[in-house]
């Protein structure tokens, strides 16, 4: 199949949107499943700043580093060579679909871990030392759970990094970007078809967990809207040690 028959038919997806019925699981396996093998090339243009967030998380050779809503384990592949002296990484999402395109990319990568679980509940035998997301948090209706959970994962000193979409207070904070009236409305209705919620909250929530922190705030161009850019964040911080 075509690049072009791919992202038409993911499109078709996004414009029929995330189920409204089920669970959270079984809405993103709906949602998913169909457009699974095509997942990663369209996203790959429209999830911007990935790869610079791990270059952000600087993680040392024998850390345990874990992805929670990480899909099919996609962003590992932004570590490059270092994944393999990584004392572990691993992969945790709701979605079937998404984790068997996980397993399939990783087969070869003993240190990785693919486990399909809930992010707000999901717990290692030990503490880590760094926890991620990339844009899942805006797709988790218990975000501030999931954040809270992956704190609890953390060694003293650890590092929790997420980048993702997001809108900003009509009165932000001083120092912090300020979007217009229409990219504070726009992008929550236009994302929240397909399940994605980009809100203030979140990078609010995640500033105050973690006072010592690195914060970039950027746009990126949306396929298929073209003149439109989303705006995301890039957020790494420190847990108190």
């Amino acid at each position: 199949m075509s690049a072009r028959a791919v992202d038409l038919r993911i499109l078709a997806r996004l414009l029929r949107g995330m189920p409204r019925g089920g669970s959270l699981a079984e809405r993103l396996q709906a949602f998913y499943g169909p457009q699974a093998a095509g997942y990663d090339a369209f996203r790959e243009r429209l999830l911007a700043g990935r790869g610079d967030l791990i270059a952000m998380l600087d993680v040392p050779d024998g850390a345990q580093v874990v992805e929670l809503g990480g899909g099919t384990g996609h962003n590992l592949g932004y570590f490059g060579a270092p994944l393999a002296r990584l004392g572990g990484a691993t992969v945790v999402d709701l979605c079937p679909a998404l984790l068997a395109e996980a397993r399939r990319r990783w087969a070869g990568a003993p240190n990785v871990h693919v486990v399909e679980a809930d992010a707000t509940a999901w717990r290692p035998d030990a503490l880590v030392d760094c926890v991620y997301f990339s844009y899942a948090l805006t797709m988790m209706p218990d975000w501030r759970g999931a954040i809270d959970n992956a704190l609890a994962l953390l060694k003293p000193r650890g590092t929790l990094g997420v980048v993702d979409f997001y809108v900003s207070d009509a009165e932000p904070a001083p120092g912090m970007a300020r979007h217009g009236v229409f990219t504070r409305h726009f992008w929550p209705r236009w994302f929240g078809h397909d399940g994605v919620h980009p809100s203030p909250e979140p990078l609010a929530y995640l500033r105050a967990c973690l006072p010592d922190h690195a914060l970039q705030e950027r746009r990126a161009p949306v396929p298929y809207l073209p003149g439109l850019k989303a705006p995301y964040y890039l957020f790494v911080g420190r847990k108190a040690g």
